[in-house]
């Protein structure tokens, strides 16, 4: 009793003695055995069960190598080609991981994990086993959506949590099969939030986080302290193949419109998402300055197509996108994700500047259009490009081959590996000329075509890459 009595003296007699009362003073040291064992084992018990190990077979085609070429004298002296050798089929099996996200057996991975996989198992942490189908692929997104039949039992599934409410520095956990050595836990932060500078999928907008992800984490989830899914781990920056700390996850709003396109009953290897029609360039501090703008930031309109949604709602080249329904825009590649989220038929409100002065646009979410009418059309006759199919490049086309706006006239869809096409042009080549005869659209084409070859031979062409080349056929 005297101690206290003597403590409060002091207390009030030098107040500098008193703890601090700040903002932060629910932060103390652990005062119970309770506190001193908090630990992540309730929340992976809660998650875990929903993550799988997903394990797929494909047969592939190899060279078989000639046993002389295991010789030391003959390898060196005639090179690893030398004797030829008969193509071998061969059965791969590659790992990953997924996440259950409905109890009916709906499983998310990554499309690269299941690619060209002629069989997937998905394997529960309780032992159990089912074989999946592929449900969708959303290559572009780097997303696929595995099916499987539970056959009345029920199974343990996560939910999806806005990445949204993520904050850099909160906690995550990345849960998955890394090596195949079983299903594994790492803990670690958020490391950045919106991150696109890479060049992982077409929309290069990513959660960054020093949760240890490793190969066979791939497809796995990124968890919040509640237990929502906020992410799929998706890939690592490694120059040896193990982590480095720095490893990325699609934002679960990416997954939603997977989730939703699904349901809407697409399928094939691309979701149908908002087009934008837009070339956009990131804003340099030079841009900024000379715009009148605080700081860089945002995305500057360069080319709008005839039939945009953004030129529809009154913006115009030289246009600033500054903000996407209240979140503001860093650069064109998060302007691309923000619409991409967007349901179709909805509508979005975005921020833009012109001329210093800032206003408010309504752009409706809108499917690539289909016009012109494609006209695909599968070419047969004595010429080159004997069965290629082609057609009218229009954007929905350009969005299904990953061309880019500017590109116009007609395109190779098709062009089959074992024809003599198949050696001179790649899906996505835009033809430009034939014999010397501009090709704008698929009749230019087979009109070119139905003539008789000039005495040099045929003269194709076209643009490949973004790069012009001539290919003279005798």
């Amino acid at each position: 009793m005297i101690i206290r009595i003597l403590l409060a003296i002091l207390v009030l007699c030098f107040p500098s003695l008193a703890p601090a009362q700040t903002h932060n003073a629910e932060r103390s040291v652990p005062g119970s055995r309770e506190q001193v064992q908090l630990s992540f084992a309730p929340l992976v018990k809660k998650v875990s069960p929903a993550v799988v190990n997903i394990y797929t077979k494909r047969t592939v085609s190899k060279k078989a190598k000639h046993p002389f070429m295991d010789d030391p004298f003959f390898g060196q002296l005639f090179g690893n080609d030398a004797f030829g050798g008969r193509m071998r089929r061969q059965v791969e099996s590659a790992l990953g991981s997924g996440v259950i996200v409905e109890p009916d057996g709906l499983v998310v991975t990554n499309a690269h994990v299941i690619k060209g996989a002629e069989e997937i198992t998905v394997v529960l942490t309780d032992g159990r086993e089912f074989d999946a189908r592929v449900a969708l692929t959303d290559e572009p997104s780097d997303l696929a959506l595995l099916r499987v039949n539970p056959k009345g039992e029920a199974l343990p599934y996560a939910s999806l949590k806005p990445s949204e409410s993520l904050e850099v520095g909160d906690l995550v956990l990345a849960i998955g099969n890394p090596f195949g050595v079983g299903q594994t836990v790492t803990s670690g932060i958020v490391s950045a939030l919106a991150q696109s500078s890479l060049d992982i999928s077409d929309f290069n907008f990513f959660i960054q986080t020093d949760a240890a992800i490793n190969p066979g984490n791939s497809g796995g989830p990124l968890v919040a302290l509640d237990g929502g899914v906020v992410g799929i781990n998706s890939a690592i920056y490694s120059r040896t193949g193990g982590s480095l700390g720095i490893g990325f996850a699609i934002p679960s709003e990416m997954v939603a419109t997977v989730l939703a396109a699904e349901k809407m009953g697409q399928s094939g290897k691309r979701v149908v998402r908002p087009w934008l029609g837009v070339t956009a360039q990131r804003v340099t501090s030079d841009i900024a300055s000379s715009m009148g703008l605080a700081k860089p930031g945002g995305a500057l309109i360069a080319k709008l197509h005839s039939a945009s949604p953004l030129k529809k709602a009154g913006l115009a080249v030289g246009d600033v996108v500054l903000s996407f329904n209240g979140k503001a825009i860093r650069d064109p590649s998060e302007m691309k994700f923000r619409m991409a989220t967007v349901p179709l038929g909805q509508s979005a409100k975005l921020e833009a500047v012109r001329k210093g002065k800032k206003g408010m646009y309504e752009v409706k979410a809108m499917a690539p259009p289909d016009e012109p009418a494609r006209q695909e059309k599968v070419l047969q006759g004595q010429h080159p490009l004997n069965g290629a199919t082609i057609a009218n490049l229009n954007p929905a086309v350009a969005v299904e081959l990953g061309l880019g706006l500017e590109e116009e006239g007609v395109v190779v869809l098709k062009a089959p590996r074992r024809s003599y096409v198949g050696r001179v042009m790649d899906p996505g080549d835009i033809l430009l000329e034939i014999n010397g005869q501009k090709i704008g659209a698929v009749g230019d084409a087979e009109k070119a075509l139905s003539a008789a070859a000039t005495p040099e031979g045929w003269s194709l062409v076209m643009r490949s890459n973004g790069r012009v080349r001539r290919v003279l056929v005798r």
